[in-house]
């Protein structure tokens, strides 16, 4: 083996950063601009959470396509994973509903209010004319008219009389922004800023130069969020939005524009608050029902194989540490499902180690020496532990997208838990079993006597 003392610092290292990952702590970590709340994650069959269903807001006889209710799920799937809510789960539920769930939720108005809009965000000129805050305002992109100046449509009042509203020009999109994100101006009161395409950043210039001190008034869902007026030509391509806002509906604004406009308009039919199918009595009494397990098998594990057993089980702790320290980094919520998956890979874990003692014990039969039979033990089983490994990681893969595509979530949070469990017990099968046995083997002498004491041949 080359170089075991680099391997060693490599562990030491390692279990070091995983062991302050591990840690619990109220105020979470941050590692520069990375931050994370230090905590573990459940899901909603162990936590309880809010589960939400929503229904395409069309007239009645109107289709709706299968790929626009799943682009309509991807896109609020990926606003409330920007909203820091965990493991949410979005299913379609027949032609024109969507079912949500979110795990261990605490502001449902935050969550309802993005699910509501569908981010549709213009920019309008107005001319000469500003509007207040929440005035609804007719555009041509809303009419479907093409017209670059505004026209005169009759639309029925609710008397059932005609009156004329005038349709104002949409000089751009959300569509054009590039990024999007919140700042806190003056007084720590918050703005949305955001940076154009190119092409976007091109009519933008050159309507802000052909404008000056009129008003390009900002539209999100066909109500005004603010009406500034323009004082010079903005030729950089960005911008900041200005209103009345709150952090918690500056952030808002910035997830919807952030992750588009949904493809058909949803609402709200219902929502409630449901408790935890398993509660922490069942989550207490599973992770005991683990830990006894895991004992049991590092117990055979050192009555079995001694002195690899043991190495064995250093490397089922450093599987251990990291793994936890893996699922607060992503982060990863933990279901019922998702813990079956992390026991099922350390039982993989396991079998690596089992499959090179077994060379180990072989080579030795044959007459090796010990210390030759512990560095090639790796090399001649690695051909059996790569083809278990990869065959799991194509099943979990296949688990993973039929998960994805047909709203099986539990299966997909089985099979992202199964992945990250695979490549870290290679990990630890590599790097740590390695290792560790070759520091543990060094000093033992090539007699008979050792050979069954310390390997059981």
């Amino acid at each position: 083996m080359k170089k075991p003392i680099v391997n060693l610092v490599i562990i030491l290292v390692i279990v070091a950063a995983a062991i302050f990952v591990d840690i619990p702590r109220s105020n979470g970590f941050r590692i520069g601009s990375f931050t994370r709340s230090g905590n573990l994650y459940l899901g909603l069959d162990l936590q309880g959470g809010m589960q939400v269903l929503l229904e395409a807001d069309v007239e009645p006889g109107t289709a709706v396509s299968a790929e626009q209710m799943e682009t309509a799920r991807t896109i609020l799937e990926n606003r409330s994973n920007g909203l820091g809510v965990s493991e949410v789960v979005f299913q379609l539920a027949g032609d024109n509903r969507i079912i949500a769930e979110f795990p261990g939720i605490t502001n449902t108005d935050e969550v309802l209010d993005t699910l509501k809009g569908t981010g549709l965000l213009e920019f309008v000129d107005t001319g000469d004319t500003p509007f207040s805050e929440g005035t609804p305002i007719k555009t041509d992109i809303t009419t479907g008219s093409a017209e670059t100046e505004p026209e005169t449509v009759a639309d029925e009042t609710e008397t059932g009389e005609e009156s004329e509203e005038t349709v104002y020009h949409t000089v751009l999109t959300g569509s054009d922004i590039k990024t999007v994100g919140v700042e806190l101006m003056n007084a720590n009161n918050p703005v949305v800023t955001f940076e154009l395409k190119d092409s976007g950043a091109q009519v933008f210039s050159d309507f802000t130069s052909n404008n000056i001190n009129r008003f390009l008034t900002i539209v999100l869902d066909g109500k005004v969020i603010s009406s500034p007026r323009i004082n010079s030509a903005i030729t950089d391509g960005a911008g900041m939005i200005t209103g009345n806002f709150t952090l918690e509906s500056a952030n808002a604004l910035a997830i919807q524009l952030r992750y588009g406009a949904l493809p058909v308009p949803l609402k709200i039919v219902e929502y409630k608050m449901i408790g935890a199918s398993l509660g922490e009595d069942s989550l207490s009494k599973s992770l005991i029902a683990g830990i006894i397990g895991l004992s049991i098998a590092c117990l055979f594990m050192l009555i079995y194989y001694r002195l690899p057993g043991l190495v064995a089980v250093f490397s089922i702790l450093f599987y251990g540490l990291v793994t936890l320290a893996v699922y607060k980094l992503i982060p990863v919520t933990l279901s019922l499902a998702g813990i079956a998956g992390f026991l099922l890979t350390t039982g993989s874990a396991f079998d690596s180690n089992i499959l090179m003692f077994e060379r180990l014990k072989e080579e030795l039969r044959e007459g090796r020496s010990i210390q030759l039979a512990a560095s090639s033990c790796w090399t001649k089983a690695w051909s059996s532990i790569r083809d278990s490994n990869i065959a799991t990681l194509i099943t979990a893969a296949i688990l993973f997208y039929f998960g994805s595509s047909f709203g099986a979530t539990v299966v997909k949070g089985f099979a992202v838990s199964l992945m990250i469990g695979v490549v870290i017990s290679l990990l630890s099968s590599y790097l740590v079993t390695r290792t560790l046995l070759h520091y543990a083997t060094a000093p033992l002498k090539d007699e008979p006597g050792v050979k069954s004491k310390a390997f059981g041949i």
